[in-house]
């Protein structure tokens, strides 16, 4: 009896990875998500340096926040944890510089991506997501808590 049960178990497991791979719901290959951005202050086709959503602060910073999270969530979060926290794969946004310097940071890696040894850790996002919704993810992730 107790080996019947082990058996039914596996082959529901067996299953239940069948069903995931079959219908597509499994973690690997996802495509970008388009970002709306209504209601952002529309940038210069000139890469910004710094947060412009930041720096301008009060509604726009507030909405960038808004619409940064959603975008986070769908472009982001699978491979550097939901609401920001890494698990480990990718490095932890929450932990950029401030500023600047982790602006441009952020910057170069979104737009060029990332790749070792032939291979892209992280594929690049110019020609995918608008600068406005680059700038939203980074107000989103740029005020989620750090680890203490």
């Amino acid at each position: 009896m107790k080996y019947r049960l082990i058996l039914l178990a596996a082959l529901g497991l067996a299953a239940s990875q069948m069903f995931f791979v079959k219908t597509g719901l499994t973690h690997g290959d996802v495509q970008p998500q388009a970002v709306d951005t209504e209601g952002l202050e529309a940038l210069p086709e000139e890469i910004a340096l710094e947060n412009p959503y930041r720096l301008a602060g009060g509604e726009q910073y507030e909405l960038a926040k808004k619409i940064g999270a959603s975008a986070y969530n769908s472009n982001c979060a699978r491979c550097h944890g939901l609401e920001a926290i890494s698990g480990g794969i990718a490095p932890d946004l929450r932990m950029l510089e401030d500023g600047e310097f982790g602006d441009e940071w952020y910057m170069e890696r979104v737009l060029k991506g990332y790749s070792q040894n032939g291979a892209y850790k992280m594929p690049p996002f110019a020609q995918i997501l608008s600068q406005e919704a680059m700038w939203a993810i980074r107000s989103y992730t740029e005020t989620q808590p750090r680890p203490e």
